[in-house]
Formats: structure tokens, C-alpha cells, sequence
């Protein structure tokens, strides 16, 4: 598979598919639930895991992630960040670096390089 863990270098994580249920609202509208059918989402998941991952001890911020992804939009790549927690691949905690905004943002780390942080 020619992907981003392959350019990196990185091993491929086990990857625990996303059902396509938890991607539509009960009371979206129906184009919804047709959009979430058709949507390869774990190959989304498996990319942004990747942007995430390609960044090692050091954390990303979103803006971080949206910069080396130039091809996919916003709203694509940010809605894969909760299902990647759930599934444990991806952590956060308190620590927050200075996005493009001027606003703070949470540092992610994929589950490789995540350590928790000690009270110094």
C-alpha cells in the first residue's frame, strides 16, 4: 500500500474499522445515511493516523495535520480525530501549542509516541 505509513517509514497499525452507523445523525437526512454507506472512512482514518503519527514524540496541532494533507478538506480530515481516539490510536491531553489562528490547540500524538505528562 503506497500511503503515508509507507513513505514514513512506519508500520502499519491494526486498525479497527469504523461502522458507517456512527457517521450519520438518527435524524440526519437520508442523503446522509447514503453518504456515510459510500464513505471509505477508514482509509481516512488510516491517513490522518498516519499525518499524526509522521510527526513522532513531538505532537501535532490540526493545523499541523491540515498542512501535510493539502488535498483533503477540513471538515474531512477534522471529523476523523474523534473515531482515532475512541479507538485509542490517537491521544490528547492539557498540553496545547499556538495554531495559525493565534488560538490554542490540543496536541495530538498517535498512541506510539504518546507519553503522559508529569508534574514537573
Amino acid at each position: 500500500m503506497n500511503d503515508l505509513f509507507d513513505r514514513l517509514g512506519l508500520d502499519q497499525p491494526p486498525f479497527p474499522e469504523t461502522p458507517a452507523f456512527k457517521l450519520a445523525r438518527s435524524r440526519d437526512p437520508s442523503t446522509s445515511h447514503d453518504a456515510a454507506d459510500k464513505l471509505d472512512v477508514n482509509k481516512m482514518e488510516r491517513i490522518v493516523l498516519a499525518a499524526i503519527t509522521s510527526f513522532g514524540s513531538s505532537g501535532c496541532i490540526s493545523d499541523d495535520v491540515l498542512r501535510i494533507l493539502p488535498a483533503y478538506r477540513y471538515s474531512t480530515i477534522t471529523a476523523r480525530y474523534k473515531q482515532l481516539k475512541e479507538k485509542n490510536l490517537v491521544f490528547v491531553d492539557t498540553r496545547k501549542r499556538k495554531g495559525e489562528s493565534g488560538r490554542q490547540q490540543l496536541i495530538m500524538w498517535s498512541k506510539e509516541f504518546y507519553e503522559e505528562e508529569h508534574d514537573a
